[in-house]
């Protein structure tokens, strides 16, 4: 099902469909402040399992991040924050960034094995940060790629629909997406490290 969702101004009865398959183990694809992004409720084992189905991936090796609210949030599910990573989160959220940060129990209530990190972010999108509001739960997202050599991701809703619409239950069509991904910091380390440069500019003096 393609739904198209106002970036916006998000309706709240098609904001309660999305939710209510979200609470039955849909897995879904939205936008976010970068690129589009597949997704799932964070208790939803169902839609973890799906998700690394169609990413044709075990499901240990799947990178999954957690879409938060905001830092409150984001803080229930990880290990204490020193001084500078907390103000460099403050400094930088919402907005592009992957932040890979020491998980807690909350995490690991929800992944086999032991995890000891997990990769955060709090998306400045209206879409995604509706749907985190009215599900209670932080959204577990993993990318979505092209089929293009040069493409790596998918920009349009309508071309994302066409190749997932027998895969995922809903693609949200909030506009055409972005095609560079999220900033990946480290600081589940002694060191904040960069890993990857994308969308957002980092600055650790920040």
């Amino acid at each position: 099902m393609l739904s198209e969702v106002h970036p916006k101004n998000p309706n709240p009865r098609t904001i309660k469909q999305i939710v209510d398959l979200l609470r039955k183990d849909a897995v879904i694809i939205i936008p976010t402040d970068t690129i589009y992004a597949m997704a799932c409720m964070l208790n939803s084992k169902k839609g973890m399992e799906r998700m690394a189905r169609i990413s044709g991936k075990k499901l240990e090796k799947v990178n999954f991040s957690l879409l938060c609210s905001d830092l409150s949030n984001l803080s229930e599910f990880t290990s204490h924050i020193d001084r500078p990573v907390f103000r460099l989160l403050k400094n930088n959220l919402p907005g592009p960034f992957t932040f890979i940060l020491k998980a807690n129990n909350n995490v690991l209530k929800y992944f086999s094995g032991n995890k000891k990190t997990i990769g955060i972010r709090v998306p400045d999108n209206v879409i995604a940060q509706t749907l985190i509001k009215e599900t209670g739960l932080p959204l577990l997202v993993t990318t979505i790629h092209h089929d293009d050599e040069i493409l790596t991701y998918m920009t349009d809703p309508y071309e994302i629909h066409q190749k997932f619409e027998h895969l995922v239950d809903v693609v949200v069509d909030g506009g055409t997406g972005g095609n560079i991904p999220s900033t990946i910091i480290d600081c589940a380390g002694d060191e904040i490290t960069l890993i990857r440069q994308g969308k957002g500019i980092f600055e650790e003096q920040l």
